[in-house]
């Protein structure tokens, strides 16, 4: 019996080591932040509502890396108007804001601690996936904090504050 206890024990354990390899080779796969971002209707005040689309050669992306893009299209991206939105700019006007605070922005989007995920909702809305290739292109609806984000760069100084030269 005991025996029998180990080797389930065993079993599950490295099924687990092995879903978690799988989730950081899937998480490299995105890590150069490519992907697509468009608005996906108008969302509450203080926030956008965006669909964002992750390039992967894996259709099984987690929710979190989703949110990262996400986040990182907001900051640095903008996105086009359709569908009834507006179309918004970058939160970072500087384009070298980026590389000029690497040190914040690391730590920002680093995996294990996840401080961009304070800034996204992920919404229960289906994913897409598409072929592309030889990769997939997976779609998914998130909302993100744009006031309370906006606020935070502001506070470590990578964004302007919005009365700044008023």
């Amino acid at each position: 019996m005991k025996k029998k206890l180990i080797i389930y024990v065993a079993l599950a354990f490295a099924m687990l080591l092995s879903s978690c390899a799988t989730q950081k080779k899937l998480n490299a796969d995105t890590q150069q932040f490519r992907y697509e971002i468009e608005c996906a209707g108008n969302g509450a005040q203080g926030t956008y509502l965006v669909k964002v689309w992750t390039y992967s050669k894996s259709p099984k992306i987690s929710a979190t890396q989703c949110g990262k893009n996400a986040v990182h299209g907001v900051i640095f991206k903008g996105f086009a108007g359709e569908q009834g939105c507006v179309a918004q700019r970058a939160l970072v006007a500087n384009p070298g804001a980026e590389i000029e605070h690497k040190d914040y922005f690391k730590l920002f989007f680093d995996d294990s601690q996840r401080e961009y995920m304070k800034y996204v909702t992920l919404t229960s809305a289906p994913r897409e996936i598409v072929k592309v290739g030889r990769e997939y292109k997976v779609g998914v609806v998130v909302t993100v904090q744009k006031d309370a984000l906006r606020k935070t760069l502001e506070s470590v100084g990578v964004v302007r504050g919005l009365s700044h030269g008023f």
